[in-house]
């Protein structure tokens, strides 16, 4: 065990109150259009206003896909710059239950990078989103600069 590993009831618990505010912040956020999903469209919105990103959520299969990797590389580098929060998630199903993961034609949205953008004054105040922006300070302090949430499944 390192300092950089908490194990214990208390992480456990930590963890999936992380979870559960996650989940809850992106189902605030959606009716409010304040999600962008898409690596390019995450990137396009990085590139023309990045003060008005308050996390950037990066998923992956199981899969390992170098150019997504590249991708996740140059995002990351993007947000530790412009001091968004980011957050690995697992499991992606999770995810696409929560932002309803397929195009109206049936087709599946490319839910690998999910930025909160343009939150309005409600939801800044929110706990949840608090509680996450708190997990990924706390994350930083401990040198894991892209800490991961796992989704429960519901």
């Amino acid at each position: 065990m390192t300092f950089e590993e908490p194990t214990g009831e208390n992480s456990a618990e930590r963890m999936e109150s992380v979870a559960k505010a996650l989940e809850e912040v992106l189902m605030c956020a959606l009716p409010q259009g304040c999600i962008t999903v898409g690596v390019y469209e995450a990137a396009k919105a990085l590139n023309v206003d990045p003060d008005n990103v308050v996390l950037c959520l990066l998923a992956a299969d199981n899969e390992e896909d170098v150019a997504l990797q590249i991708h996740f590389t140059l995002i990351q580098a993007f947000c530790c710059e412009n001091h968004i929060n980011i957050v690995r998630v697992s499991n992606m199903r999770r995810l696409a239950e929560i932002l309803g993961g397929v195009k109206p034609g049936g087709e599946p949205v490319d839910l690998h990078c999910v930025l909160l953008t343009n939150p309005q004054s409600s939801l800044m105040k929110d706990p949840a989103l608090s509680t996450v922006s708190g997990f990924c300070r706390e994350s930083r302090f401990l040198d894991q600069w892209v800490p991961v949430v796992h989704l429960p499944d519901r």
